[in-house]
């Protein structure tokens, strides 16, 4: 992934398109959803949602990412007549970092998966890091 690139500009490119055998996998719907929700940035209905990340879902497969991905606290919902509209519960930038917290947390070495993640950015993105590492200021950002 690039600078400026997130987990929605992947999906919109072809992460959440079709695998071989006409089925996307679960976590490429979920991406996909969420993708869809930071895109739309108010909240939306299941019929939103699934006539935005391909109209040819079944209802009741939007209907079903979207309660799963309430139930891991991914997203908030309120009633709207029958049935609930849905939104993050955080935003696309915070959801990476606690991905990236996730996968170091099950790891026995962090230094080593922290030194190859380091080595492999790019110049940019490493003097972003090393800037942001230094300045206090910028390890308080809240959402």
């Amino acid at each position: 992934m690039t600078s400026g690139e997130g987990l929605g500009s992947r999906v919109r490119d072809g992460l959440g398109s079709r695998f071989g055998g006409g089925r996307r996998s679960g976590g490429s719907l979920e991406a996909a959803v969420l993708a869809e929700l930071w895109r739309r940035g108010e909240p939306a209905t299941v019929a939103e949602v699934r006539t935005a990340v391909g109209g040819d879902l079944a209802y009741n497969t939007v209907q079903t990412i979207l309660i799963r991905l309430h139930a891991k606290g991914a997203l908030l919902r309120r009633r709207a007549g029958r049935g609930h509209v849905y939104w993050p519960a955080r935003d696309e930038a915070t959801t990476a970092a606690a991905q990236m917290n996730a996968v170091l947390a099950g790891r026995p070495d962090r230094q080593a998966v922290l030194r190859q993640f380091a080595a492999s950015l790019d110049q940019g993105d490493a003097e972003l890091l090393r800037a942001l590492l230094d300045d206090p200021a910028a390890n308080s950002y809240s959402v």
